[in-house]
């Protein structure tokens, strides 16, 4: 006996067609977060604040100190087969990046990198307060890495560079700040796609280690870029490398390891909010 039409249409509704995975079926229920005020007086009275700060300090020190010498060990090698090489310094990188950024994420948001943090400011992530205070300790700690990694070396850090950043000979500065820019936007592009609230609500499904995708955006920039500018594409670890080796050829190419990453940042921030997210379009209540 063949069933009713209002029957089919429950059973229908019922059990509905399964979609592949990705799609809008395995949505789940996220918060947005509302944009973090401009100025925040309240954090200068939270522990968490100053913590966060310390954390970021902390991670930058040690994120130039492992590198640097990574660095180091290569370029005073006469016979680089006998060295980690190129491919080395890049993971070395993307490595300590990963292991920073899952150490302090919980802590500071796990920036390490002024750019990240100016990115993230763009997007209203975080207020002009905390991006300052981040931005002041990140710069600090890179400083004070990269003098330990010359006490180490004394001699051979003067001969090898220091591991500050300058455009390499056969490239133009407008090679160098592209490279930066390209580089950058690569990274805080991933960042926005590893943390964003939407993402990881729909694609719950699929484990994934926020640390690791950001991670590996830079050591793939490493790889790209080290050949052009020795790769920046975070102000900090160029400023403290800077200061400690004090040439003057560091010097002058320092404004590109600022410009270039700053616009990096700017152009992922403006990607992912308008164009992925397209949060200014969205209605409001």
């Amino acid at each position: 006996m063949e069933g009713r039409e209002e029957d089919v249409k429950l059973g229908a509704n019922k059990f509905s067609e399964r979609q592949p995975l990705g799609t809008s079926a395995q949505t789940k229920d996220y918060t947005e977060r509302p944009p973090a005020p401009l100025f925040d007086p309240g954090e200068l009275q939270s522990w968490s604040f100053w913590r966060a700060g310390i954390a970021e300090f902390m991670a930058t020190f040690l994120f130039l100190y492992v590198t640097l010498l990574t660095v180091m060990g290569v370029g005073r090698s006469n016979n680089k087969c006998t060295t980690v090489g190129i491919q080395g310094i890049a993971w070395a990188f993307g490595g300590m990046i990963f292991a920073l950024v899952y150490c302090t994420a919980g802590i500071s948001g796990g920036h390490i990198n002024p750019a990240v943090t100016f990115g993230l400011l763009l997007a209203r992530k975080l207020s002009l307060t905390r991006a300052i205070y981040y931005m002041v300790m990140q710069c600090l700690g890179a400083i004070c890495g990269a003098s330990v990694v010359k006490g180490f070396q004394k001699t051979p850090y003067e001969v090898l560079g220091g591991g500050a950043n300058v455009v390499n000979h056969g490239y133009t500065k407008g090679d160098g700040l592209g490279a930066e820019i390209v580089g950058t936007f690569v990274l805080v592009y991933t960042v926005f796609s590893a943390t964003d609230a939407k993402r990881n609500a729909r694609d719950s499904h699929v484990p994934i280690l926020a640390p690791f995708p950001i991670g590996f955006a830079v050591f793939l920039v490493h790889l790209a870029t080290i050949p052009i500018t020795g790769t920046g594409i975070n102000p900090a670890r160029s400023l403290g490398a800077a200061v400690i080796y004090n040439k003057d050829h560091a010097w002058d190419d320092q404004w590109i390891f600022w410009v270039g990453p700053f616009i990096g940042a700017a152009l992922a921030a403006l990607y992912h909010q308008i164009v992925i997210r397209a949060i200014p379009f969205k209605s409001r209540p």
